[in-house]
């Protein structure tokens, strides 16, 4: 089988554009995953097309300033890649950004908790500096839960940038649960109306102690439960959530999976802050591209883990290699063969296509379940 040709009729469905334009973008994915590098550049290397680089990198700057993407459909297929409308998850937000010459690039992302490293399903490009406002946030949920629903949806889980009472109203108008960290000399207001800061309230806490406040108390005019934690670097562990948690460190500690995205993406993986591209709508489609190849990579990773050889699991707990990572070394390895196995070929295409619960091996090769 050809992956390349199985890959396109696939991702049609989805992408909805000409033979062109699919095999440009199956190409650019499978040179992505061989090098592990976005910059437009190197991809025109490894395009697998019998042009000259120049006429490679001529056609995919057209490709990235030409082809429109529909970004729910992409949400579609990255939903669909895992079922994660079949079961419960969380919804975690945060931002990555840097600087390339004078011009700041920052993105806004809505990622799916999953196994180590948050899943992207929807990303905004922030035209600014800084921290989002509660305006573009609200935007990116609701475009979510427009196509999603929240019926599956545990909660938010959010850092200290993510505070602010119309946001914090809304969620809870919107009936999703959040767990989100506060800063230390936020203020709440007591029952004789006096306002305090919260650290007030946590800071006889010794290193590696915490308490979780019995009450909702108002911060921000809104009635939240208040969870502090003394780090052990000194520092104060603030959470708010607007639902009694019983455990809301061991929620909260889920958002870090974002943070790992973000690394993969970036030094870990794609190398996502070389991209030289900076306008708006480029970036955004760049992120779809990487998007789609880490949700392969991860998926494979999965597989790995489970089938060929487990990962080993450190003294700290931690693994000694991330799924994504050991996913995506096999796919770069396999696709730097001169000649894919068709066997292989047809394992990556199926790791790629269905979700990881739906498989099982016959033989060595993934198929899917009978009932599915």
């Amino acid at each position: 089988m050809s992956l390349h040709n199985e890959l396109g009729s696939s991702l049609k469905k989805y992408l909805c554009w000409n033979k062109s334009r699919l095999d440009c973008f199956v190409g650019m994915l499978l040179a992505l995953l061989r090098l592990k590098h976005i910059n437009l550049t190197q991809l025109a290397l490894a395009f697998g097309s019998q042009a000259a680089p120049k006429s490679n990198y001529r056609r995919l700057q057209r490709f990235f300033a030409e082809v429109v993407f529909d970004y729910d459909a992409i949400a579609h297929l990255m939903m669909g890649l895992f079922d994660f409308q079949e079961r419960p998850y969380y919804l975690t937000l945060d931002r990555t950004n840097w600087q390339w010459g004078k011009i700041d690039i920052n993105i806004l992302t809505l990622a799916v908790v999953y196994r180590g490293a948050a899943i992207p399903v929807y990303w905004l490009i922030l035209n600014k500096r800084g921290n989002s406002n509660q305006r573009e946030r609200i935007a990116l949920l609701s475009r979510f839960l427009r196509q999603f629903g929240r019926q599956q949806l545990l909660g938010v889980l959010a850092d200290r940038e993510f505070i602010g009472g119309d946001w914090w109203q809304w969620l809870s108008d919107q009936q999703i649960p959040f767990v989100i960290r506060v800063k230390e000399n936020q203020c709440l207001l007591t029952v004789r109306g006096q306002k305090m800061a919260l650290s007030a309230r946590f800071q006889d806490l010794r290193p590696r102690e915490s308490r979780c406040l019995r009450k909702a108390c108002q911060v921000s005019q809104h009635k939240v439960w208040l969870s502090g934690m003394r780090l052990s670097s000194g520092e104060l562990l603030i959470l708010a959530a607007n639902q009694y948690v019983k455990d809301p460190f061991a929620v909260y500690a889920l958002r870090w999976e974002i943070e790992n995205l973000f690394q993969n993406l970036k030094g870990r993986g794609f190398h996502l802050e070389e991209t030289r591209l900076t306008h708006y709508f480029r970036i955004k489609k760049v992120m779809a591209l990487l998007a789609i190849a880490f949700a392969w990579a991860h998926k494979v990773g999965e597989w790995k883990d489970k089938v060929i050889k487990p990962l080993t699991v450190k003294k700290h707990g931690r693994l000694a290699q991330s799924l994504f990572r050991y996913g995506l070394d096999h796919l770069t390895h396999c696709l730097l063969q001169r000649s894919f196995d068709p066997i292989e070929a047809l394992r990556a295409w199926v790791l790629f296509w269905w979700p990881p619960n739906c498989i099982v091996l016959h033989n060595g090769i993934p198929t899917l379940e009978p009932e599915r």
